[in-house]
């Protein structure tokens, strides 16, 4: 038997160093170990430590509470190993071989997918489906089961004593570990050891309502360099992931409780934190803009510049569907101004940014409902009554996006699979939520990146396909599938794109192409699988703009930070520092490159929209295209509205100009109590309904405007 040194572990691992911090794999297979011989001190150097084999050796268990945080492979095959419990301090471990350790059972492989939350691949392999079902569905059953025992044999004791409490807590685990009976036969001792478990919790929660679920993951944010409007928040790089689950329908829970903070739950009207609404704003603003004197030179990107060729050619090509004559011209009304992502419920919190909103896809929604997500919160708004309708929190996360979509449920032997409306969310901690809303329910999550998320986007014409982007420059597509009736679902990684920034929006405009605005500019790929089964892939075209042309060392006009269809052949997009919004034909642009040789491709503009002078990033466009409309939000908590109903006659009439804005909605001016009208903040992002019933604005200062359609005399 060799005695672990210093030089021993320098000499077994990988890549060869003088230091054990900066060992990333290492090999102690075959050298006969006990647990005695694994000294935890020296152990505990190894953080960069991300591959170990210890197999074939006689390891009966690992040393309790080993810090090893970049740990995700370990190989513990052939050892002698009974008792699991002693990894549970290995948080980031991903892969397990456990292969040849005749005590382990199946119940412990159970056990280590609710110990290791990471957990996707065991004894190799791909555990991820089940993983989630014992973490998520199986608990949630559990714990419905636990509660019902408690509200049928016990209360709480009058009046409560450490004495009396320990003798109940030893009552209810017993009769639960007795009378719970749920799963399999081969997998009791593992029901036995979670009901245990959850029973304790359930109890505390009883007598201690703030204090946190014991089943809590500490992990390290990714460091990840960050656009400047995206500011990580002040808190501590570390967070706390606690385990979703569903509310029990045994147990009612009132909105204030504030301990299972990782579940969808109904909530009472945001009526304390409604911001009232100034008296003194005009509600019916002009149609026309009034421009700001800004930072960004107006003569760099002069509005008055004529279209480059192609701009006013081809206006048969424009399809009729933006030719709708309105009856009434639209009217949008400030309705709603909300603070419902607010840190710890606060009503004095206007510094929590808010970055993506959508409206549930139509087939679902009764109409007005929205995914709002920013900080820690992704919230559900009824646009009409502006009540928060349900609420998900994650503590140690900032939400970027999050995107709907509808996939199929099925329903075992009740019947044929059935639509059902999903949400994903994701940011910065790079992991994708899977949200069920209409069961309150948080079914999974899986890794999409090691860095944060910036945007997410599922495929129009294939639910099942979502795309993620994040700070690691790489678009990522996969497959989510669909849920089962007890929500097992499989995730499959299709393609990775690469590009050379952070993708900031992701547009679809046909069945197999993508194209991705970021800070680099706006780039084409295809997603079309091809016949060499290759996963990863480059970008295939840059589309380039007439603006790009103004650069200069104080301005980067490549950014595009809006994008966004029109038409399915229409695509609206903004270029940041630029006072215009490009309207450009994408089959037209696409068809300039034949040969497939030229990777630049001018865009054939159509139009351009007049927009604000700002210095200001990441300020996201949105369109409507049933109704044929843009909005954009501005610095100063302006929409900037285009209706876009009579293009193919504007456009026949080749306008030389850009375009006004229809209408530029003024700031609401909302009263905070003691310090009167508050100052229009940026707009970050904007969401229409489909029948543009409601316009939905986030602003940087933790700020829901819902804006109300009302008709009027055109």
């Amino acid at each position: 038997m060799e005695k672990i040194t210093e030089k021993l572990l320098l000499e077994k691992s990988s890549p060869k160093t003088s230091k054990l911090e900066q060992i990333r794999s290492l090999n102690l297979s075959g050298l006969n170990l006990k647990l005695q011989d694994l000294p935890i001190c020296l152990l505990s150097r190894l953080r960069s430590l991300e591959r170990w084999d210890l197999s074939r050796n006689q390891l009966q268990e690992l040393p309790q509470n080993l810090d090893l945080p970049a740990l995700q492979f370990l190989d513990l095959s052939d050892n002698q190993l009974e008792d699991i419990t002693s990894l549970e301090s290995l948080q980031h471990l991903e892969e397990l071989k456990m292969e040849d350790n005749l005590y382990i059972t199946i119940s412990d492989h159970y056990k280590l997918m609710v110990l290791l939350p990471r957990l996707m691949m065991l004894n190799g392999k791909n555990v991820s489906s089940t993983a989630s079902h014992v973490r998520y569905v199986y608990t949630e059953n559990l714990r419905a089961r636990i509660i019902a025992v408690w509200e049928k044999n016990f209360s709480l004791p009058d009046p409560i004593t450490a004495e009396k409490m320990l003798s109940l807590e030893t009552n209810f685990v017993n009769m639960t570990r007795q009378q719970v009976k749920f799963g399999p036969s081969s997998v009791s001792d593992f029901t036995k050891w979670r009901v245990e478990i959850l029973a304790r919790e359930y109890l505390r929660s009883l007598t201690e309502p703030t204090e946190e679920p014991e089943n809590t993951e500490i992990e390290e944010v990714p460091s990840v360099s960050t656009p400047s409007k995206r500011k990580q928040m002040s808190s501590p790089t570390t967070g706390v992931n606690l385990t979703p689950y569903k509310k029990p329908k045994t147990h009612q829970e009132s909105p204030e409780d504030g301990r299972r903070i990782l579940r969808l739950r109904p909530q009472t009207p945001i009526k304390t934190n409604e911001v009232r609404m100034s008296p003194r704003k005009s509600s019916n603003p002009p149609s026309t803009p009034t421009r700001h004197a800004r930072t960004a030179p107006v003569s760099k990107a002069s509005p008055a510049r004529p279209l480059k060729e192609g701009g006013a050619k081809g206006i048969q090509e424009v399809p009729s569907s933006l030719n709708i004559q309105r009856k009434a011209q639209v009217s949008l009304k400030p309705l709603h101004v909300l603070q419902c992502h607010s840190k710890l419920d606060s009503c004095d919190d206007f510094s929590t940014q808010l970055w993506s909103c959508s409206f549930q896809p139509q087939e679902h929604s009764t109409g007005g409902l929205v995914a709002t997500c920013g900080g820690d919160t992704l919230c559900l708004i009824d646009c009409d009554s502006g009540m928060v309708m349900k609420k998900y929190k994650v503590a140690g996360e900032e939400f970027f996006s999050l995107a709907w979509s509808t996939v199929l449920m099925s329903r075992g032997d009740q019947g044929s699979a059935q639509l059902c409306s999903i949400l994903a969310a994701g940011g910065k901690r790079g992991l994708v939520k899977l949200i069920h809303p209409r069961e309150n329910f948080a079914y999974g999550e899986f890794r999409a990146s090691r860095k944060s998320l910036s945007v997410l986007r599922f495929h129009e014409r294939q639910g099942n396909f979502l795309f993620t982007g994040a700070y690691d420059n790489r678009i990522v597509m996969w497959d989510v599938g669909g849920v089962d009736s007890h929500y097992n679902f499989k995730v499959n990684q299709l393609l990775v794109m690469q590009i050379s920034s952070t993708p900031l929006q992701i547009c679809l405009p046909a069945a197999s192409s993508l194209l991705c605005g970021s800070d680099d500019g706006l780039f084409y790929f295809n997603t079309q699988p091809s016949s060499s089964n290759a996963k990863s892939r480059c970008m295939e075209m840059e589309i380039t703009f007439p603006v790009y042309k103004n650069k200069d060392k104080d301005h980067n006009y490549r950014t595009i930070d809006g994008l966004s269809l029109l038409t399915d052949d229409i695509i609206a997009s903004k270029n940041f520092q630029y006072n215009c919004i490009y309207l450009w034909s994408w089959g037209r642009t696409a068809a300039q490159r034949p040969d497939k040789k030229n990777r630049l491709v001018s865009a054939v503009v159509l139009a351009e929209l007049q927009w604000t002078n700002t210095d200001v990033p990441y300020l996201s466009l949105s369109t409507c295209p049933a109704q044929a409309y843009i909005v954009c939000g501005d610095d100063e908590g302006r929409l900037w509205t285009y209706d876009m109903s009579n293009l193919q006659n504007i456009l026949r009439d080749k306008p030389a100009k850009p375009l006004q804005p229809t209408k530029i909605l003024e700031w609401p001016g909302p009263v905070r109590k003691g310090s009167g009208p508050m100052k229009g903040p940026s707009i970050n992002t904007v969401a229409a309904d489909p029948e543009l019933r409601y316009v939905v604005a986030l602003s940087d200062q933790n700020m829901v405007i819902v804006w109300k359609r009302a008709e009027t005399d055109g």
